[in-house]
């Protein structure tokens, strides 16, 4: 076998409709990482964003999407000592994971998590990590803490509002309808906040305002966010959905010991993830095992069927994470 199927993009960049079933060499893993036949891949917001030109793969990634995938290690490369052939395992992908095989760094690769099929453990690496470095790294969340989180039936804001749970804070959480709030809820969120009927910083601040926000929204959300926040909060950005462009008061973070940060996590150095990987198996996946975090999958498509479910990511309507089955 020379060739395998893979997911590539008409003309470079354009529209869900773009994404097409191309032929592509099978790839080699080269020292220190593991060739994995992919069964599953998370589909992510950032693949959306590649796809229509505007988030390019780092140097050395594959061009191919996808940032997370399960599978079976199926080739070593010289140099791995940890894993053998015909281990399941799930992976950070610097990109790749959209196609039926896939190589990553050996160090980035985690064993599947007992109770987890390879549909839900890929569904985990991209936000796992995300909310990891981002909700108890830099916003150094802690047990007796608010976390106030945006976008709530993302699939980041599905694994924030269970990590921090899993933790021991308390989360507020806002979501755009009733019905969304409402999982929301159900996913272990003690207030969840109807973004298109309700203040968020209003009542946010009416149960006693929050110690950390992680947003994915910026632009006009920005100064909002800083009012709920507590003397000593941390603001933490993902993303810039509505703007990357905000205005500070610089004021109001020396009155109030405020902090801004953020960070994104593809570009970060194969060794910062090896660190991430290690962490997380260490704090997180004994939360999976005892049952205090789920892999929410809201909907599954054909490898092939690319297209559909970035055409339905786009749409906004998934509870948790889309994903693709090679």
């Amino acid at each position: 076998m020379t060739h395998m199927t893979a997911i590539g993009i008409e003309d470079g960049k354009g529209p869900a409709s773009a994404l097409t079933p191309v032929q592509r060499p099978l790839p080699s893993p080269g020292p220190g990482q593991i060739l994995i036949k992919v069964y599953a891949a998370g589909v992510n917001r950032p693949d959306l964003l590649q796809r229509m030109g505007f988030y390019p793969p780092p140097p050395g990634a594959p061009d191919i999407l996808g940032l997370e995938a399960a599978g079976e290690v199926v080739g070593l490369g010289d140099g791995v000592h940890r894993w053998k052939l015909g281990d399941k395992v799930t992976a950070l992908l610097g990109g790749g994971g959209y196609a039926q095989y896939c190589t990553v760094d050996a160090r980035h690769a985690l064993p599947i998590p007992a109770g987890l099929d390879l549909t839900q453990a890929a569904a985990l690496p991209e936000t796992v990590f995300t909310v990891y470095a981002n909700v108890f790294e830099h916003g150094a969340l802690k047990s007796g803490e608010t976390l106030l989180v945006h976008g709530a039936t993302s699939g980041i804001g599905v694994m924030a509002i269970q990590m921090a749970k899993a933790a021991g804070a308390r989360v507020i959480a806002t979501a755009r309808g009733s019905e969304k709030a409402a999982a929301a809820k159900a996913l272990g969120a003690d207030m969840a906040i109807d973004s298109t009927t309700e203040d968020f910083v209003a009542i946010t601040l009416a149960n006693g305002g929050a110690d950390v926000v992680l947003d994915m929204v910026a632009g006009p959300f920005f100064a909002r966010n800083l009012e709920t926040l507590k003397t000593g909060g941390r603001l933490v950005h993902i993303a810039t959905q509505a703007g990357a462009s905000v205005e500070l008061n610089i004021m109001a973070l020396m009155q109030r010991r405020l902090s801004v940060t953020g960070s994104t996590l593809r570009p970060r150095s194969a060794d910062e993830k090896a660190r991430l990987a290690a962490a997380i198996e260490t704090v997180v996946w004994p939360w999976i095992a005892a049952g205090k975090i789920a892999a929410v999958v809201d909907k599954t498509f054909a490898l092939e069927d690319a297209a559909s479910a970035h055409a339905y990511l786009e749409s906004g309507a998934h509870i948790g994470k889309v994903m693709l089955l090679a």
